[in-house]
């Protein structure tokens, strides 16, 4: 499991330098998005990895690679969001941000090497498009949970289907690598 937390790493330093990159060039200007907007963007990427995925012809020159990273960050931002709350106005510097995106991520690992240890690294044998689906599946499942006004009656909650998904996307681009 040494070699999973270091392959992790590298990927989420991927993603961290692009969002410090994208932080830099937009600000904060994320912080005015709402839940929904966060998760229709996340779909956005998933569905785009689907259909990439069953489609034989790609007319973008973007791979799957590039929309894995953006699901992790969007998410990262997306639990930001849940801790915080919307703003009107960006309100975060780059410092600032970076923090709480590590702080995020920190703690999503954590799951991810708990689960991991309790699964036996069964990711290993998945295949990309199976992490693609359980994406999707998790975010008709935070839609479901944003559509009843967050409450859940025994499922856990936004937050932990937006780790999920963060965690699934890793393993997407462990494996893509």
């Amino acid at each position: 499991m040494a070699d999973t937390s270091a392959q992790y790493d590298a990927v989420i330093t991927q993603c961290r330098d692009l969002f410090i990159k994208k932080m830099k060039d937009y600000g904060s200007a994320w912080r005015i998005l709402r839940l929904p907007s966060l998760t229709d963007q996340i779909f956005i990427k998933a569905q785009r990895i689907r259909g990439l995925q069953q489609n034989e012809v790609q007319k973008v020159d973007e791979g799957q690679q590039s929309e894995f990273i953006g699901i992790i960050n969007y998410c990262a931002m997306a639990l930001v969001q849940l801790e915080l709350g919307i703003v009107e106005q960006p309100d975060l510097n780059v410092l600032e941000a970076t923090r709480y995106y590590d702080e995020k991520i920190a703690l999503t690992k954590q799951l991810m090497m708990d689960k991991n240890h309790d699964y036996g690294e069964a990711w290993r044998d998945m295949r990309v498009s199976s992490l693609t689906d359980l994406i999707l599946q998790k975010l008709l499942r935070v839609k479901q949970i944003e559509d009843n006004q967050g409450k859940t009656l025994v499922s856990e909650g936004i937050d932990a289907n937006y780790q999920d998904m963060i965690n699934y996307a890793v393993f997407a681009l462990i494996h893509l690598n």
